[in-house]
């Protein structure tokens, strides 16, 4: 582990405030405050898992610009490239849901310091000199325009430099207002990536590929039936090396279930299919997906247990309050070899 070079990801980072417990919008009289961003808990997974890595993004230079500088620090990443900036941070309001209701998220993001980059103060070839690794999602190219256009820069710059890029499909319907599709700029991104991952529903509606005789909605899922998704995606994106899905059934807010498929060349991988009964926050399952996934790859010579890894790093991540999975290598390996009874460490 010692030889990896450094991982860069690029994104926005928010202040969250979740409603305490299960309570609504309408009844909080407080709320708690973490950082969190799509990019940003990547890092922080790839951190804990002993990977060099800095995130880069834009903070607005006051209190809170530090505040959210500190609180990645704390876990190890680097952040000697953030650009202090603009106006404001973004906030993201989180409700958690239960059972029969689900969570609701609404952003106040609009105008922050990343939506209002100039691409001009990012210096990819800079940025990515001593880097082997560029990880991004489709959560920041659809903030802004500036946004947009400076995903598109940081992984053009990357292919050439012969960089790794990775990227997560990540659709957000209520992100993708100020002009461009989802398609037409992903399309674009994508096309420079060696890596893609996602999860059940992101590639149906980004680029309209959907798994035939799935009821995601019904918690019915059959993950062999991705293999087509995957197979589509690549045919449509020839540079793709990899594509790995996350497959979530949803009974309810409460209970899914949660596994993963790898094609890698011309092999496809399942993964053990965990049944998350009691689950305490969901969000950011997909970034520990795709944090996990890298780290597989940069560690395992085999692709099944890279993805076994990626799985169950996911899995562990909706039992921990917060955006970010705050877990080791040698937890996750646990429940990859089937400790999984819950019993305390004493």
């Amino acid at each position: 582990m010692s030889t990896v070079k450094k991982v860069i990801t690029y994104g926005e980072v928010m202040m969250r405030l979740s409603t305490p417990g299960f309570q609504r919008i309408q009844q909080a009289r407080s709320f708690d405050v973490t950082y969190a961003g799509g990019e940003a808990n990547v890092a922080i997974n790839l951190a804990n898992f002993g990977i060099p890595v800095e995130f880069i993004t834009r903070l607005p230079s006051n209190e809170i610009g530090d505040a959210c500088i500190n609180f990645l620090r704390q876990f190890g990443v680097g952040t000697t490239r953030i650009i202090r900036g603009g106006e404001r941070l973004g906030i993201y309001f989180l409700e958690t849901g239960a059972s029969q209701r689900g969570s609701k998220v609404i952003y106040d993001r609009s105008g922050s310091s990343i939506a209002t980059i100039e691409t001009s103060t990012l210096d990819w070839k800079s940025i990515l000199a001593d880097a082997s690794w560029l990880h991004i999602s489709g959560i920041t190219p659809a903030v802004s325009k500036p946004c947009a256009d400076s995903s598109i820069e940081a992984v053009t710059t990357a292919r050439s430099m012969k960089v790794k890029v990775s990227v997560d499909l990540n659709y957000r319907s209520k992100l993708w207002k100020w002009g461009k599709s989802a398609q037409e700029v992903m399309t674009e991104i994508v096309k420079s990536a060696d890596i893609a991952v996602g999860n059940e529903e992101d590639a149906e509606k980004v680029f309209g590929i959907q798994a035939p005789g799935v009821d995601v909605m019904a918690g019915k899922v059959d993950p062999l039936k991705y293999k087509i998704v995957a197979e589509k995606l690549r045919e449509r994106f020839p540079n793709l090396e990899k594509v790995s899905l996350t497959i979530r059934g949803s009974m309810n807010a409460s209970h899914n279930t949660w596994t993963g498929v790898l094609l890698d060349g011309n092999s496809f991988y399942t993964a053990p299919v965990y049944d998350i009964t009691h689950i305490v926050d969901r969000v950011g399952s997909g970034d520990a997906f795709a944090g996990g996934f890298i780290y597989g790859l940069l560690k395992y010579v085999d692709p099944q247990k890279a993805l076994a890894f990626a799985v169950a790093a996911g899995s562990i991540k909706h039992t921990i309050p917060g955006d970010a999975s705050v877990v080791s290598v040698s937890e996750v390996e646990a429940l990859m070899s089937g400790v999984a009874s819950g019993r305390v460490s004493r």
